[in-house]
């Protein structure tokens, strides 16, 4: 990309806050927006091919919105826990498969997508993000969900299209947890606990796939309480 083009990006960017630069072939994050750290608020990296992300990335204290889809993230900077006013971290199709422990420290995070990344383990550390509403983990190769999930804030959690197996009832303990996406894992139903339908507040939880019908879901102990949460639920929003 001429430098004239970026030129003009960076002066628009000057003015609106907001850098977005999409399917460029980018190999590196632009060096020259460390001239907009102090204005900066949204990001947008998307479809390039960016192997790395530069521990100037701190820097940005205004930035709200940082996506950088579609690359090849291996890892990310402990910078990134700087980001104090972040609120959304949109990382999907990258090859990612842990985080820094700074990314705990990102306290106005409320959207965190790592869909289609390379992680075997669930992340650990983000019980300490008390304002995460959603987090997307779908499309990667996480066998179980464990205890720890409990301390998540969110209030949409999806593991869609991973290998779960074992699904640990401290789920039902998740304060604000109502969707649960599961769908096209390696659940047997033997795996739902039984306190997911009897005592969380989950109205949604969403198994196609698994190994087992759906229907046969209606046997469990607590179906029909999960039923009541999920047809109030549908009417709040009809």
């Amino acid at each position: 990309m001429g430098n004239s083009a970026l030129k003009a990006h960076l002066e628009t960017s000057q003015k609106t806050g907001v850098f977005q630069l999409t399917g460029k072939g980018l190999t590196e994050f632009p060096e020259e927006l460390q001239k907009l750290t102090a204005n900066l608020r949204t990001v947008d990296l998307s479809n390039n091919k960016i192997e790395v992300l530069p521990a100037f990335i701190g820097g940005f204290q205004q930035l709200k919105s940082l996506t950088i889809s579609s690359n090849k993230l291996t890892s990310l900077p402990n910078d990134i826990g700087k980001l104090k006013k972040l609120e959304t971290l949109i990382l999907n199709g990258n090859q990612l498969n842990q985080l820094p422990a700074s990314v705990g420290q990102l306290k106005s995070l409320r959207t965190l997508n790592l869909s289609g990344n390379h992680f075997k383990e669930f992340p650990a550390g983000l019980g300490s993000l008390r304002q995460l509403d959603v987090l997307d983990l779908s499309k990667n190769q996480i066998h179980v969900v464990p205890a720890e999930v409990a301390e998540l804030q969110a209030i949409e959690i999806n593991l869609n299209q991973n290998q779960i197996s074992t699904l640990t009832p401290e789920v039902s303990r998740t304060p604000r947890l109502k969707v649960l996406r599961l769908e096209e894992n390696c659940l047997e139903l033997s795996s739902i606990p039984i306190s997911i339908l009897t005592e969380s507040q989950v109205s949604l939880l969403s198994v196609e796939g698994n190994l087992f019908e759906v229907k046969d879901m209606r046997d469990l102990e607590g179906y029909d309480k999960y039923m009541e949460r999920f047809t109030a639920t549908k009417k709040k929003f009809a």
